[in-house]
């Protein structure tokens, strides 16, 4: 059942979290959680099927619990969040389900398609237990660095527990509680959207090196333009167009580029790869 409001300090100060799977997104988790502020390392446990990525962990945090037992993994927690590929999911619910305390734990699926109701079966006990709240939260691979957009919606829950949940992945980067059936385009947007943002500067560094300069400082030149360009948006809070006219001169270079592009299809290739992506 819903933890009460009355909870959140308690959230805050002691959650412990039980991340199952310890690969690209589940590490890194775990690694953003560790250099956070607001989970103790030893209150974070991961569990993985073979030992080498726990050991990585282990070397680099050596407070937080590594195991190759999920269900040891999860004893204990308030989160379980299930960082396994989406045909894992009801496999690794069914093994641990029966450990998991229903009256205090949380869980977070990040499998994509394995949402709220698909994870909410999987939990459905024969001793017609009352279901713990589930939530559904996509973040991107920029959690390694504490840049993620990370999307969270969830089932049975309440502001306390979304309120923390939000405070933990706004330390690994930018989160926000939307709809679950927005989830498809918040994929599209930020998860599909970090492989769109590196084709972009894979092709401007190209188009740098025709230019006339060298691979590395393009790719650094177009990198850091991205950083200041993100950097604006959120300074100013403006519409891209109004940065775009500050730099945009009557008969200037900017526009005969900007028309270029749009020529050869910018943003309607932009949006058709958005659409497609959100199939």
């Amino acid at each position: 059942m819903p933890l009460d409001q009355n909870l959140k300090p308690q959230l805050q100060d002691t959650m412990k979290i039980a991340i199952i799977g310890a690969g690209n997104m589940g590490g890194a988790i775990a690694r953003g959680l560790a250099k956070g502020s607001i989970v103790r390392n030893e209150d974070i446990s991961v569990s993985n099927p073979s030992r080498p990525k726990l050991d990585a962990l282990e070397q680099a945090f050596p407070h937080i619990r590594t195991t190759q037992d999920n269900r040891e993994c999860v004893k204990g927690a308030d989160l379980v969040i299930l960082a396994v590929k989406p045909w894992k999911v009801e496999e690794v619910i069914l093994e641990i389900r029966d450990v998991l305390d229903y009256s205090k734990v949380a869980v977070a699926s990040m499998a994509a398609g394995m949402g709220t109701e698909a994870v909410s079966r999987c939990l459905e006990r024969n001793d017609g237990s009352t279901l713990p709240p589930v939530y559904y939260i996509i973040p991107n691979t920029a959690i390694a660095v504490q840049q993620s957009m990370t999307f969270i919606s969830g089932a049975r829950t309440n502001n306390a527990m979304d309120n923390a949940l939000l405070d933990i992945f706004n330390e690994l980067g930018c989160a926000m509680m939307i709809e679950e059936r927005q989830m498809n385009a918040g994929m599209a947007l930020a998860s599909c959207g970090i492989a769109y943002a590196m084709r972009y500067i894979r092709a401007a560094t190209e188009g740098g090196v025709e230019l006339g300069m060298y691979a590395h400082e393009a790719q650094q030149i177009v990198a850091q333009t991205l950083k200041g360009a993100v950097s604006l948006l959120e300074a100013n809070h403006s519409h891209p167009e109004a940065e775009i006219d500050k730099v945009t001169t009557p008969g200037g270079i900017t526009i005969k580029g900007l028309n270029a592009m749009e020529r050869n299809g910018f943003s309607n290739s932009v949006i058709e790869g958005l659409k497609a992506s959100k199939k």
